[in-house]
């Protein structure tokens, strides 16, 4: 196996491990979020952002790796959000949780791995033409937040994680 494989490896077994500390596997978690009651899962996917953001960009700025920016294509970003929140909805799980539903022995997740075949099969099978359609639509080419602004990215790192601590901050003093 090469290190790749080997940090991807831990790297996923850590983050499924947290997943399940965090409570954010559990059913009623997945409903509260989507009802707006309980922010458990947006602070914990939050925080895990702000972690990969500074240590990419730290990466980066350190020479140990290179960003490949993927094209900001508008119709694909927004179908693609619209699918995921209409599973999520039916299904109480989003496609991380499902398997770390299943994980846990909660066979209900099955039904979001079958979706996911499903979806994968669905979108390989019409890619040819959502090639020459959806996948041209609103076509921003590959753009960043600091690029866009002209600004150095340590400062809209910061900006974010400030924001995020005062965002987990009010929903603290709310009970969420």
């Amino acid at each position: 196996m090469t290190n790749q494989l080997i940090y991807g490896l831990v790297t996923g077994v850590l983050f499924g491990f947290f997943l399940q500390r965090g409570q954010v596997l559990r059913y009623d978690k997945q409903i509260g979020a989507l009802r707006l009651m309980d922010m458990t899962i947006l602070k914990f996917m939050l925080t895990a952002i702000f972690v990969g953001c500074v240590g990419i960009y730290l990466l980066k700025d350190l020479g140990l790796v290179n960003l490949s920016i993927k094209s900001t294509v508008l119709g694909a970003t927004i179908i693609g959000g619209l699918i995921f929140g209409l599973g999520w909805g039916l299904l109480g799980y989003c496609p991380g949780t499902s398997m770390g539903a299943i994980g846990e022995g909660r066979w209900d997740g099955l039904w979001g791995l079958l979706g996911m075949l499903a979806g994968a099969a669905v979108y390989a099978e019409s890619y040819p033409l959502m090639k020459r359609t959806v996948l041209t639509w609103g076509d921003l080419g590959k753009i960043t937040l600091p690029g866009i602004l002209g600004i150095n990215h340590w400062i809209v790192v910061i900006v974010f994680v400030l924001a995020g601590v005062g965002l987990f901050y009010w929903f603290e003093k709310k009970n969420l």
